[in-house]
């Protein structure tokens, strides 16, 4: 996109609600040791919406005219890392404050060869610096294009970032087809936004969305994985599922789960999400290997019913499904190992938990992934897989003393029938 070369807007600290006092030590160390090497040096992003906002930022980035290997060289804690953007972690005690250079716009770039873009539009690579109004006008959205300098404390604009932020309306830098194609995760970051900030998306971005919906594709699966989390495990899980399934951008997230979701309202996703949600408002903690379990268990019981119909034993079914579905998923968004691992033991304690074998139940308890199970349990329980009978023996069992837990098992037990002594000849 070429540069709409125009003044800032410089929003005085009387003008916003922004306090120093809000903002991290560590960030505020990094600006002025850049400001004082001669750099230029702001914080940027959404940490600076959010303190318009007053909502306290989880991250402070920093953007500056430092190359990061000039960045690297006065921080003694810092790692360079990245190839598609190139970026410096400063980190301060236990503080990651990460530091970009400005960077100027793929149409900014006259040499062709520098740009790194893809035939559908996609920059591939973004090491390409410019100045600060290059910075911003190749961003995704308006509100996530501004800067705040801890020094003077003003607000720097370039983009009405301040007003579309008053006016509650998400809207894109430029043409949001080309801002798309540029990088498709953008549309993710769209949905994202406009659910957890309550603005409305207007037609032109949802249309843009529609169109650009298959560039997705062509994002690593590694990026999926980040974004997915970011959608689904900061507590607005539910509406972020409804909307991206409304435009169309679920289906390139887990297209197997898209296709078994017959009904919106009473599924195994819909199900897990409200769950995380309120776990994340209670402060319970979540993690990634449990939605992956629940997305794919619909897609996981179609694969099995397909392999068993072919002659395949019911256990040797399930099990080459688990490792095949997760290898396909894996396509589409990433499934590290470790998670793999956690969502096969999640499915594979369902068997157990619903035989019940009373010889390993106590060893079964102590799983670490029973806990994971068991809620797992709970929402088949609730869409009709299994009897509510069985989820409240399993409720009960884990708060009684190990005596009563005995009593329990025992009880399973089927009775041993006395056999009759037969009669000798005489």
């Amino acid at each position: 996109m070429l540069k709409q070369s125009r003044t800032p807007q410089h929003i005085p600290p009387s003008a916003h609600q922004i306090s120093l006092s809000a903002v991290s030590k560590p960030a505020l160390e990094v600006v002025t040791n850049l400001a004082q090497a001669g750099y230029e040096a702001y914080l940027v992003g959404g940490c600076v919406r959010d303190l318009l906002l007053q909502s306290q930022p989880k991250d402070f980035d920093v953007a500056t005219s430092a190359y990061p290997e000039q960045v690297k060289g006065l921080f003694r804690n810092c790692r360079l890392i990245g190839r598609r953007f190139r970026l410096a972690h400063v980190r301060i005690g236990r503080d990651i404050v990460e530091v970009a250079t400005f960077r100027a716009g793929a149409g900014e770039i006259e040499d062709i060869e520098q740009r790194h873009v893809s035939a559908e539009g996609q920059i591939m690579r973004d090491n390409v610096y410019g100045c600060m109004e290059d910075d911003a006008f190749r961003r995704d959205f308006t509100i996530n294009a501004l800067y705040y300098d801890p020094n003077s404390q003003h607000v720097i604009d370039y983009v009405d970032g301040v007003a579309h932020l008053n006016e509650d309306r998400l809207v894109t830098i430029g043409d949001p087809v080309e801002r798309f194609r540029e990088d498709p995760v953008r549309m993710l970051r769209a949905v994202r936004f406009s659910v957890k900030l309550g603005f409305a998306l207007n037609d032109a971005t949802k249309n843009a969305i529609i169109e650009c919906a298959p560039l997705l594709h062509h994002v690593p699966p590694s990026r999926m994985l980040d974004e997915m989390l970011k959608l689904f495990h900061y507590g607005h899980a539910l509406e972020n599922f409804r909307i991206l399934r409304q435009l169309g951008l679920f289906a390139y997230l887990f297209p197997f789960t898209e296709q078994c979701i017959a009904d919106d309202k009473h599924n195994m996703p819909r199900l897990a999400l409200a769950s995380t949600d309120q776990r994340v408002r209670e402060g319970k903690p979540v993690i990634p290997a449990f939605l992956f379990a629940c997305f794919l268990w619909e897609p996981l019981q179609a694969d099995v019913d397909k392999l068993s119909g072919r002659g395949m034993r019911a256990r040797a079914a399930f099990t080459t499904a688990t490792f095949d579905l997760l290898r396909d998923q894996g396509v589409h968004v990433a499934v590290p190992k470790r998670i793999g691992m956690i969502v096969r033991e999640i499915w594979n304690l369902q068997h157990r938990l619903e035989q019940r074998p009373s010889k390993s139940i106590v060893t079964l308890i102590r799983h670490p992934r029973f806990r994971a199970a068991y809620d797992f349990l709970l929402l088949r329980e609730a869409l009709g897989e299994v009897g509510a009978e069985l989820t409240e023996w399993w409720t009960r069992i884990q708060d009684c003393n190990p005596n009563d837990q005995q009593e329990m098992i025992m009880a399973l037990k089927p009775q041993k029938r006395k056999r009759r002594r037969r009669r000798r000849a005489a």
